[in-house]
């Protein structure tokens, strides 16, 4: 059977396919009538339209606007045309328009019906016109935009000037005055043409208006002249005037008149324009409010009201409140309408359709499939089969979306209104091109693209066009079916559908054209077609998906191509998709002790390093197919052992190169500072910016499955991985490299780190350190540490920290630091290791654990921490040293370490010497017993105190054993001497022996004599501790008779004190100041006295007596002095006295006063005969001896005489 006898209608029949608003042949708008299907969409909103109709005709509403909504291609704008027929009522022939429904039952609702035959009795004057195409050139620019084109076909409407507001003006007064008609035959009887055909061209005729007016006296002259010069002038009328001369049209008709504005296409007019929106909702609103449900608004748009009212800073809210009524068609109203109109089967060919399905459900469902997200509607049973063959349901929604897209991107610019191609043509004309073919075929989606290609722009069709004079393309010069441009046809129509991917399958099932084609032969051709579309440069492929390339899009391609991009740039592109994006991990971390060890590696893809200065042990090596080294099997195991390198061969697919390569190149293009002439391919550019970005996704993609099959080698095999990812199969043959190459990690058995550091430290019993059941922890690495700092101890170097971690945390240990930290640490407490810091010897004598901590972990310590192996102490040292503290210091040592047994050791030898320091500060008193002793026990251990060297202080202490048993032999009497009485026993004795010394020239006394020789004896001893005890006996024997002899000596002492007192005092009581000084003369006189009588002390006693003698003779010439003061007071007196009564007797002075005679004033000199003798004792033994010593005190007292001197001699 033929397809075109399939259907119930023909199909080649006329059917009007392109809406055209204002077109109104009968013919025409019968077929539009008769075939108009009414979807259950489409009941609905006929009865959601004239439910709102209703309310203003049997009352008023304000609510009188209608927004129609719906994608392009939907049929809104049939809709409306329709809905003009309907509310005119229109006569068509010989129906009228609603009998269309009511004989045809195009409405099911009863009720329904009966509002819309409600309507059609009202006469209504229905204004139908695409706003656009009635907007001025640059209408657009004036905010009264839309109120001038509505004013624009009221006019027309009424049959006045549309173009010229000023002359409908004229035409509507004189219509209301009833001259309208005598005006045109004047005018034409002046002018020679009817007016209806002359006033748009009122410029040049306006002196034949002028006349006509003048003629049939309707103005002056004057007045008709000045009228023609303000109607050249720009016109303005405001909405509200423009709402009340509706409302006076409606009111003059009367009989319940109705106006309906239908506008079509307000949505694309207006655009996200705020002030043509603001124009439109002041319109419909005064509208709303002038004539109360009279005039209704009703308009068409793609965007659904609420959509277009987002205008950024305005508030819409009251257009939305009058466009109350709001009808959206879905796509599902398009397809019952072309299933309806075109596609109603006979029964018979529904039948066999259905029969054809049920043989071959199968064949057809693996035909046509598509791999991508977006749902595609196929078959769902063979009476969907058989409603919409030639077809594929997937067609409608997708050709619903080319439709829309094609009118964003490839339109020339008309609008649907004003000639675009609807679905229903689009499907007729489709099904036409198959009409002729056999029961089988499928309309491939390219045959909708020859009903669209008027309507295109040149930049798409110039493509296809150009596209069938190439050779390489088209090279047998078909007209017609060149498979290559049919390709081309498809990925052009679904260029901007984001619906479907233009995939390789998606292509292929969209080229199906008929039920029995090999799929796999026609993607085959596809694939064909495709490249050589490719190597012309129309198309362009971005990933996996092919893209068709415009005019502009191919110069920019072609732009773009010029780019230079070299390999080295795209495999450093590729290097940094590799480890920055798909295996962003910088090191692997080896899966024990929580992922303490975290090994870096070197990244390289090709010869190329991803970055410099990589330095790592092991490394990652991707070959790319681009690589230009060797392949072979047998260089890339070498390449793998030799290198210490994983090595990761990617299969021989450089399609993610390729990407690479065009991603830069797209990339460089659009960097560089682009001419002017490209500009105009602004929107381009930025598709080449997502192309750029999809083309990096691609290449990623491309690259991640390339690794995933990528042939890996290891220590010179190839190994087996068992993840799939690219991240588990790279860390597993990294794993596998570092087991290999860090092959002494596992001699790390026990992770340590500072805080074990600290404590093992702060311990004073080695043996228990680091010991788990007997076994050293890390044993392994302990001895390979030792050992390496042994090697260089014996070829006289020093070892830094530095050094040490240089070695052990690379391979093949792989160490991290808190490993060699305590490894090192652990060897210097084992005493295996000595430090040395800046030339200083470091030991845990002479620095705290935390500074020993410090200069282990510290950065800043690393080059000046040197070690070296250190030369063990010798047990009998040892030995030597720990029998000294037990018999020097009483003590004993558990710590088997040297450093801590000479801690110990110094730390006691310190507290001795501080020891001894307070000890000798006795000596400052007294000649105590053991000086000698504490001296050179304090050199002694000061000599053990200040040494660094472990090996020298157990060297030294051993040598000087001997010397610290002899002086823990002599300290320790020393010792019990100050605890105890000793030396307060042994003081007293020194105090009693000074006593004597100083007094023994005035003692003869043989008894006290012997005691003193035998205290002395004893306090003279080196070591008197044994005598002590004799002590207290002698020294009560010593008191006894020295407190007898000063018994005897104080008598005459205390009688010359008295003598001396009762002298003075004497002498005091005849002087009339003798109550004044009394009481000081008694005081020091009993001074003296006191002093003499609690004195202990035989030579301080005698001078005593000596002290009242000079004390008696300074106070008597004390008592001189003042004599002689009073007596001169008194003379003064006197004279004073003597001129004050001559003053007073009233008797002249004398001129010459003869000063009196000075009085006499005897001074008195006191002596003692002591002084006078000048000895204390005279030696008589014959008369001239007595002659000599007093001739000689004669002399003496001979010189004390002076003139007026009495002199006093005191005995």
């Amino acid at each position: 059977m033929k397809i075109k006898d399939m259907f119930t209608k023909k199909i080649d029949r006329e059917i009007q396919g392109v809406i055209i608003v204002g077109q109104g042949e009968d013919v025409n708008v019968s077929q539009e009538l008769e075939e108009y299907v009414v979807t259950r969409e489409l009941q609905k909103h006929f009865a959601d339209f004239y439910s709102a109709y209703k309310k203003g005709i049997v009352g008023t509403t304000p609510k009188m606007g209608v927004w129609i909504s719906g994608f392009f291609g939907s049929g809104k704008s049939h809709f409306l045309k329709i809905l003009s027929y309907l509310l005119e009522n229109r006569q068509v022939g010989d129906r009228k328009a609603m009998e269309y429904f009511v004989d045809d039952k195009k409405i099911v609702d009863p009720m329904v019906l009966a509002d819309m035959k409600l309507a059609a009795e009202i006469p209504t004057d229905v204004i139908l016109f695409n706003i656009d195409s009635k907007s001025e050139t640059n209408g657009k620019q004036n905010k009264d935009a839309i109120v001038n084109v509505f004013l624009k076909v009221f006019n027309q409407m009424q049959g006045f000037c549309g173009s010229i507001p000023h002359v409908a003006d004229l035409e509507r007064r004189l219509t209301e005055e009833g001259r309208y008609d005598e005006f045109k035959a004047a005018f034409e009887e002046e002018y020679g043409d009817p007016w209806e055909d002359s006033r748009q061209d009122f410029d040049f005729i306006q002196d034949s208006v002028v006349d006509a007016l003048v003629s049939m006296d309707f103005m002056s002259e004057a007045a008709a002249r000045n009228w023609c010069e303000k109607a050249a002038e720009p016109y303005t009328i405001s909405i509200e005037d423009f709402a009340k001369r509706v409302k006076t049209y409606i009111e003059r008709k009367g009989n319940n008149h109705h106006v309906v504005f239908l506008v079509d296409e307000i949505g694309q007019y207006i655009g996200d324009d705020s002030k043509l929106m603001l124009n439109l909702q002041t319109v419909t609103e005064e509208l709303g409010k002038e004539c109360m449900g009279k005039a209704w608004v009703i308009v068409t748009s793609q965007q659904d009201i609420d959509s277009i009212t987002k205008v950024k800073g305005n508030d819409f809210s009251k257009i939305q409140g009058r466009f109350d009524t709001r009808l959206s068609l879905s796509s599902a109203n398009v397809d019952a309408v072309i299933k309806k109109r075109i596609l109603e089967k006979t029964e018979p060919a529904a039948q066999t359709l259905r029969l054809l399905y049920e043989q071959k459900a199968t064949i057809i469902k693996n035909l046509i499939v598509f791999n991508d997200t977006a749902e595609k509607k196929l078959y769902a049973n063979e009476e969907d089969f058989a409603e919409v063959y030639p077809f594929v349901p997937y067609q409608f929604n997708l050709l619903s979306s080319v439709l829309t897209s094609i009118r964003t991107h490839g339109a020339s610019g008309k609008h649907l209104s004003g000639g675009e191609r609807s679905m229903l043509a689009l499907f007729k004309e489709s099904a036409v091109n198959v009409m002729d073919e056999e029961t089988g075929v499928i309309v491939p989606f390219h045959r909708f693209y020859d009903a669209l290609e008027n309507f295109l722009d040149h930049s798409h069709s110039g493509v296809i066009i150009r596209a069938y004079d190439n050779s390489y393309i088209n090279p047998d010069k078909k007209d017609r079916d060149v498979f290559a441009i049919n390709v081309l046809k498809t990925l052009f129509m679904i260029k901007y559908v984001l619906e479907i991917e233009a995939n390789i399958d998606n292509i292929t099932s969209l080229m199906i054209e008929n039920i029995d084609d090999d799929r796999i032969e026609l993607k085959g051709r596809v694939e064909e077609a495709l490249k050589v579309l490719m190597r012309q440069m129309l198309v362009q492929k971005n990933g996996s998906v092919y893209v068709f390339l415009t005019d502009e899009e191919q110069e920019v391609n072609n732009e773009i191509e010029k780019e230079n991009v070299e390999t080295p740039e795209i495999i450093t592109k590729a290097a940094e998709m590799i480890f920055e994006d798909i295996f962003p991990g910088k090191r692997y971390i080896y899966p024990v002790f929580n992922g303490r060890y975290a090994f870096g590696f070197n990244q390289f893809v090709d010869d190329r390093p991803y970055k410099a200065n990589q330095n790592f042990d092991i490394g990652l090596r991707v070959l790319t197919p681009w690589y230009d080294g060797s392949a072979e099997d047998a260089t890339l195991r070498m390449m793998s052992g030799q290198g210490k390198e994983v090595l990761a061969v990617l299969p021989n697919d450089a399609e993610f190169l390729t990407e690479i390569q065009a991603y830069l190149k797209i990339e460089g293009f659009l960097r560089k500072n682009t001419s002017t002439q490209l500009a105009k391919y602004e929107t381009i550019k930025e598709a080449k910016r997502v192309e750029m970005r999809e083309r990096n996704q691609n290449a990623k993609l491309y690259l991640t499955e390339a690794l995933k099959e990528a042939t890996i080698y290891v220590n010179g095999d190839v190994v087996r991985v068992n993840g799939k990812e690219v991240g588990s199969r790279i860390n597993e043959a990294i794993g596998r490299l570092v087991q290999t190459v860090y092959h002494k990690l596992s001699y790390i058995d026990t992770p340590m780190g500072e805080a074990e550091i600290r404590k093992m430290l702060h311990q004073s019993n080695q043996l228990s350190l680091g010991l788990e059941g007997g076994t050293e922890s890390n044993v392994h690495a302990l001895e390979d540490v030792q050992g390496f700092i042994a090697m260089n101890t014996h070829n006289h170097m020093k070892t830094s920290m530095k050094t040490v971690k240089d070695r052990f945390m690379k391979a093949p240990y792989g160490f991290v630091e808190d490993d060699v930290h305590w490894l090192v640490a652990r060897l210097f407490k084992r005493g295996d290791l000595s430090f040395t810091v800046n030339g200083a010897t470091v030991s845990l004598n002479n620095k705290t654990e935390e500074e020993i901590i410090g200069f282990i972990t510290k950065k800043a310590f690393a080059e000046k921490l040197l070690m070296e192996e250190r030369v063990r102490v010798s047990d009998k040292d040892k030995k030597a040293v720990r029998d000294v503290m037990k018999e020097t210091f009483r003590t004993t040592t558990s710590a088997e370490d040297e450093d801590t047994i000479m801690k110990n050791f110094q730390r006691y030898a310190q507290n001795t010497i501080y020891e001894i320091e307070r000890l000798e500060a006795k000596y400052m008193q007294y000649p105590y017993p053991g000086k000698r002793v504490l001296s050179s026990g304090k050199t002694l251990m000061q000599s053990v105190v200040q040494i660094q060297s472990a090996l020298d202080f157990f060297t030294t202490v051993s040598q000087k054993r001997d010397d610290f048993f002899d002086f823990a032999e002599d300290y320790e009497p020393i010792k019990t001497f100050f605890e105890g009485e000793q030396s307060t026993i042994f003081a007293r004795a020194l105090d009693m022996l000074a006593i004597f010394d100083d007094s023994k020239t005035y003692i003869v006394n043989d008894e006290l004599e012997n005691i003193v020789a035998q205290m002395r004896s004893i306090t003279r001893q080196e070591k008197p501790y044994a005598n002590i005890p004799k002590l207290p006996e002698l020294r009560e024997r010593f008191m006894s008779c020295y407190v007898k002899i000063l018994q005897q000596e104080s008598a005459p002492v205390l009688d010359s004190i008295d003598q001396a007192w009762k002298r003075v005092l004497e002498v005091l009581s005849t002087k009339e100041y003798n109550d004044q000084k009394r009481t000081a003369y008694y005081e020091k006189f009993q001074e003296i006295q006191d002093g003499a009588t609690h004195c202990n002390n035989v030579s301080t006693l005698r001078s005593y007596a000596d002290k009242a003698d000079a004390l008696k003779l300074r106070l008597l010439n004390e008592m001189d002095e003042l004599d002689r003061k009073l007596a001169r007071q008194k003379a003064e007196e006197e004279a004073r006295r003597q001129a004050e009564e001559a003053k007073q007797s009233g008797k002249p002075a004398p001129e010459v006063t003869v000063a009196p005679a000075p009085v006499k004033i005897r001074k008195t000199k006191n002596v003692s005969i002591k002084m006078m003798t000048g000895t204390s004792s005279w030696r008589l033994e014959s008369k001239e001896d007595i002659a000599r010593y007093m001739d000689s005190l004669r002399k003496t007292l001979e010189a004390q005489l002076d003139e007026d001197t009495i002199v006093n001699v005191e005995f």
